[in-house]
C-alpha cells in the first residue's frame, strides 16, 4: 500500500469511512440489517464522490461472513476472507463490468446467462455495472426482465454520472441513491488527516485551495494533494503554501483578480493589462482564470443583492473587504454583461490558438463595456440639464393611477420626480422673440403639425385624452400606447414654442376621450342623422346594396 497513489490507498473500506454521504450509508446499512434489500441499486453523482466505492461496500456488507457467524470479526484491522477478496477485486461471485467498453446487447446477453447460476462461495452474486448510461438502447431493453425479477441470490448495482440518459423503465426498477458533492469543510478535514498520516507539510490555506478546486470531488482533492506532497517530498524541510498550489494548478491569486477587476471598473485599461500580464507570467491557465472571473462576479452579485459577505470558506477576510469596497462601482446590469462576455470568451478559447491574446482582448472589452456605461451616464446628465427648465412645475395628481396602466407608462411618470429643477436661462431668452399663443388643445395639435413633430401630434390625437385645458395648465389621461418620452417632449416643446412653463397634470378620468375617438364619434353621429333624412332614404331605395361611409361638406 505504501507505493499506491493516495486516492487508492485511502479508499474507504467501511461505510463509516465515507465522507459527506452519511444519510445514504445509514439507509443502506439499515436495509441490509433488516434484510430488505432491493433487486437493484442505482448510484448517481459527479465523478469522485464514491459511487464505485459504495458499490463495493454494499457487496461486502451483503456477503460478509459475520452476517452468518457473529463470532467472526470483520473490521478494518482484519477483514474476513470474503471481504478481503472483494477488496482485492478477485472474488468469483462479484463481477464488475465497465459499460463504457461493453455497450452492446451481446455483452448484456452474456451477463444474463451468468445470472442463471447460483453464487459459488458468497451469499449473493453481485453485478456491478459502472457508467451504465453508456449501454445501448437494445442492451437496456435486454436487461429489463432480469433487472425486475432476478434470481433470489442475484443483486445489481448500477453506477452512473449521467442519470438522465438512463431510460425510465430502468430507473423504475432500481432503488436510487444520489451521492452529494462533499462540502469544502469536510474535504479540508479529510485532507488534513491524510496529510498528517503521510507526514506532509502543507499549510491550511493550501488545503482550502485544493478543496475548493476539487469542486466537491473527494478523489480529485486527494489526487491534487498527492501531487502537491510529491513536490514537497523532494525538499523535506519546506512547507507547501497556497502560492505553490496556485502555480502547480495554474490558478490566479483571487486578490489579484479582484484588483484587476477594480482597474476594469475604473476604466484604467493600462493597469488592467499590466496586472493580466503579471498573472500570465506566473503560469496562468486561461480557462481557470475565466472561471475565477465568474466566481468573482458571483461574489460581487452576492454583495449587491444580499448585503455584506459573511464568513465563507471560498474567500478570505481581506478579499471580502475588497469586494465590499469595489462593489460600489458596479451594478447587476454590468455584472450580467460581464458574465455573458466571460462565457463567450470561454467558448472562444476553443477556436483561437493564442490564449494570451484572447485574454488581453477580453480585458479590453470589459473596460470598453464599462466606459460605454460611463459615457451614457454623462450624456444622460447633459440631456437632463438641457431639459430641466422645461420640467419645472410638472406634477402628478395625488390620486392613484389606474391599476391597468402598463409598467412602461408608470416608469415614465416615475422619472418625472427624479429630475432636478435647475433653470435654463438661455433657452428662455432665445425664445422670447418667437413665442406663440396656444389657447386650446387643437392649437397645440396644429402647432405640432406645423413644426412637423409627427410623433407628438400622433400621441396628442390618438393616445392622449383631454380632461381640461387652460393657459399654462393641461390635465390629461392616456392609454397604454403612449410614447414613454411623451411628457418630456411635450413640456420641452411648450417651453420652446410659448416661452412659458406649463403644468402637466395626469388624471385617472376614464370617461375622457382622445381627439381621434371624438372625431370618430362625431362622424358616426353625422352619418346616423343623415340616414334619417329623405335624401338618404331615396338613395337607399335606389341602391339597396350601397353603404354610406362618410360625409363631406362643400366649401
Amino acid at each position: 500500500m505504501t507505493n499506491k497513489i493516495l486516492a487508492l490507498k485511502y479508499r474507504p473500506q467501511e461505510f463509516k469511512d465515507l465522507i459527506g454521504q452519511e444519510v445514504m450509508a445509514q439507509t443502506i446499512t439499515n436495509a441490509i440489517k433488516l434484510n430488505k434489500t432491493p433487486n437493484a441499486y442505482l448510484l448517481t453523482g459527479i465523478r469522485g464522490v464514491g459511487k464505485t466505492t459504495t458499490a463495493r461496500l454494499i457487496a461486502k456488507a451483503l456477503n460478509c461472513q459475520k452476517n452468518d457467524n457473529p463470532k467472526i470479526n470483520c473490521s478494518a484491522e482484519k477483514f474476513c476472507p470474503t471481504c478481503q477478496e472483494i477488496i482485492n477485486s478477485n472474488h468469483i461471485d462479484i463481477l464488475e463490468m465497465d459499460a463504457a467498453s461493453k455497450t452492446g446487447i451481446d455483452d448484456v446477453r452474456e451477463l444474463i446467462e451468468n445470472s442463471k447460476y447460483s453464487p459459488t462461495s458468497a451469499k449473493f452474486k453481485i453485478f456491478i455495472i459502472d457508467e451504465v448510461h453508456m449501454l445501448s438502447k437494445q442492451a437496456f431493453n435486454g436487461l429489463l426482465k432480469t433487472l425486475e425479477e432476478p434470481p433470489p441470490s442475484l443483486k445489481f448495482i448500477l453506477a452512473t454520472t449521467e442519470v438522465r440518459k438512463i431510460p425510465v423503465t430502468i430507473l423504475s426498477r432500481c432503488q436510487r441513491f444520489d451521492l452529494k458533492r462533499v462540502s469544502v469543510e469536510q474535504l479540508c478535514e479529510h485532507l488534513k488527516r491524510i496529510a498528517d498520516k503521510e507526514k506532509g507539510k502543507i499549510s491550511e490555506d493550501a488545503i482550502k485551495l485544493i478543496a475548493r478546486t476539487s469542486e466537491g470531488s473527494v478523489r480529485d482533492s486527494i489526487s491534487l494533494l498527492d501531487r502537491a506532497l510529491i513536490s514537497q517530498s523532494i525538499n523535506e524541510n519546506t512547507q507547501i503554501e497556497e502560492t505553490d498550489v496556485r502555480m502547480m494548478l495554474g490558478l490566479a491569486d483571487k486578490s489579484k483578480i479582484i484588483i484587476l477587476f477594480k482597474e476594469v471598473l475604473s476604466g484604467n485599461e493600462k493597469n488592467a493589462s499590466k496586472i493580466l500580464n503579471e498573472l500570465i507570467n506566473d503560469g496562468l491557465d486561461a480557462k481557470n482564470f475565466l472561471n475565477d472571473i465568474l466566481e468573482v462576479l458571483y461574489l460581487f452579485s452576492r454583495r449587491i443583492s444580499l448585503g455584506p459577505i459573511e464568513k465563507d470558506m471560498s474567500i478570505s477576510e481581506a478579499e471580502a473587504q475588497m469586494v465590499e469596497q469595489y462593489s460600489k462601482n458596479i451594478d447587476m446590469q454590468d455584472i450580467g454583461l460581464f458574465w455573458q462576455l466571460t462565457i463567450k470568451t470561454i467558448d472562444d478559447l476553443r477556436i483561437i490558438g493564442n490564449e494570451n491574446l484572447t485574454l488581453e482582448m477580453y480585458i479590453m472589452q470589459l473596460v470598453h463595456l464599462k466606459n460605454i456605461d460611463a459615457r451614457k451616464e454623462t450624456q444622460n446628465f447633459e440631456n437632463n440639464q438641457q431639459s430641466n427648465e422645461s420640467l419645472v412645475g410638472k406634477k402628478i395628481d395625488d390620486k392613484p393611477l389606474e391599476t391597468n396602466i402598463p409598467n412602461q407608462v408608470k416608469n415614465q411618470l416615475k422619472s418625472v420626480d427624479q429630475i432636478k429643477t435647475n433653470p435654463v436661462k438661455n433657452l428662455l431668452k432665445d425664445n422670447q422673440s418667437t413665442k406663440i399663443e396656444i389657447t386650446s388643445f387643437q392649437d397645440l395639435i396644429d402647432q405640432a403639425n406645423k413644426e412637423k413633430e409627427i410623433e407628438l401630434k400622433y400621441d396628442l390625437e390618438r393616445n392622449v385624452k383631454l380632461v381640461s385645458f387652460n393657459k399654462g395648465t393641461i390635465n390629461i389621461s392616456f392609454n397604454e400606447k403612449l410614447n414613454k418620452n411623451f411628457i418630456k417632449n411635450l413640456t420641452e416643446k411648450l417651453l420652446l414654442w410659448t416661452g412659458e412653463r406649463w403644468i402637466i397634470s395626469l388624471s385617472k378620468n376614464a370617461e375622457a376621450k382622445s381627439v381621434y375617438e371624438k372625431n370618430l364619434e362625431d362622424k358616426s353621429n353625422k352619418v346616423e342623422k343623415f340616414m334619417e333624412s329623405k335624401i338618404a332614404q331615396d338613395i337607399q331605395k335606389a341602391f339597396p346594396d350601397a353603404k354610406l361611409m362618410d360625409l363631406k361638406e362643400e366649401e
